[in-house]
């Protein structure tokens, strides 16, 4: 089968649960880089990483890397490519572009200068001058990084963090791929009770139920490279029977979400029930200080406000303080928290066991770990007669 060169893009700091994620879907050759992982993979890998990734932000198919410094440069050495191999005669090909730290610095200029260098080429093989534009979209990318021009054209469409499930959300919402990368840093298994405290409209308790019963993340959504006619029908059939196969439905788990908002609450349910997944957590309305629990060595991971806005800080230490001593009871859990504040282990009242340098959009986050023991194994004493 066809070995092509991919690119899944990443959120700042999640780099290397991407390259996790890849190299758990069998693809050995893996270069990690900021905000990028690159890996070669038959055609195939196309279909599965977009139906299976669940913290990359996108999949990029790489046409070509080079040297660039000069316009005629960007301009002979895009139009050398083989774009034919890929976008077809009635394809929709527009193109986008960013600069850093190059010479080449005017990314209009850029983009349109890729734009007549793809059609120069496609012209060369489909003895044609011009093209209508009406067919499957192939989204071309110029990258320009310290003068290294990287041409990709996008495999997913809208980003995989649209899962397909969350039509309603509320506000400041966490992005799904945030979520799960939160719930797959913690190393949480899906015999242990998961609980988020501030669940809002569900995200990390559906990320959670996904994870916990191996369902794809794309499942239930559409990718724009399944229209195009040069990658197999089979290899996008044979993908999605993959997901069917490799599912876990029947893996029990105790995952609760609560929250002080009633109405937020009805917005986490209709997307747990969009997700196939309602039946699988048990959403509630309640005050964080009220929780009390007998379940022991379970996972508390959560997105608890911010408060970024003026005047709400104080308001916010005082609650981490809450949180703190509530938390505390829960004397065998793990905690997880991802919040902008940087002096909340001091408002919380105990250092963290890790922290971790995150993005939650374009905003910096910390994500403290808290380490709580680990189970007592299961006694290898036979039972007495």
């Amino acid at each position: 089968m066809q070995k092509v060169e991919l690119i899944a893009t990443a959120t700042f700091g999640l780099e290397s649960v991407v390259a996790e994620e890849v190299k758990a879907l069998g693809y050995t050759d893996v270069q990690v880089e900021n905000g990028k992982v690159t890996f070669t993979a038959d055609i195939s890998a196309i279909a599965r990483t977009n139906l299976w990734l669940r913290t990359a932000d996108r999949v990029r198919l790489k046409i070509g890397e080079f040297q660039a410094t000069t316009f005629d440069e960007l301009f002979e050495k895009t139009k050398a490519l083989p774009w034919a191999d890929w976008i077809t005669e009635d394809a929709t090909f527009p193109v986008e572009g960013k600069s850093v730290k190059s010479t080449l610095f005017s990314v209009p200029d850029c983009q349109a200068i890729v734009k007549k260098a793809v059609v120069e080429s496609l012209k060369k093989t489909y003895k044609r001058d011009w093209f209508d534009e009406q067919g499957p979209l192939y989204k071309i990318e110029v990258a320009l990084l310290k003068d290294v021009a990287t041409l990709t054209i996008d495999t997913s469409g809208p980003g995989l963090h649209k899962r397909g499930y969350r039509e309603l959300i509320g506000t400041a919402p966490l992005k799904e791929t945030m979520a799960a990368a939160m719930i797959m840093l913690s190393r949480w298994k899906p015999d242990r009770v998961f609980m988020d405290p501030f669940c809002g409209s569900g995200t990390i308790p559906i990320e959670a139920a996904l994870i916990g019963q191996n369902i794809a993340p794309g499942m239930n959504r559409e990718f724009v490279s399944e229209s195009w006619t040069t990658i197999p029908k089979s290899a996008w059939r044979e993908a999605r029977a993959e997901t069917h196969d490799l599912a876990r439905y029947d893996q029990k788990l105790e995952i609760i979400g609560t929250d002080m908002d009633e109405e937020i609450l009805k917005i986490a349910r209709v997307n747990a029930a969009e997700a196939g997944v309602d039946d699988l957590i048990h959403f509630q309305r309640m005050d964080m200080r009220d929780i009390r629990t007998k379940k022991k060595y379970g996972y508390l991971i959560c997105n608890p406000p911010y408060g970024e806005r003026l005047g709400e800080w104080k308001q916010v230490s005082k609650m981490y303080g809450e949180m703190g001593k509530t938390f505390a009871a829960l004397d065998t859990w793990s905690f997880y928290v991802i919040t902008s504040d940087e002096l909340f282990e001091e408002h919380f009242g105990r250092k963290a066991s890790k922290k971790r340098k995150l993005y939650n959009g374009n905003m910096k986050v910390d994500y403290y770990q808290f380490f709580g023991p680990k189970p007592p194994r299961p006694s290898m004493v036979p039972p007495a007669e």
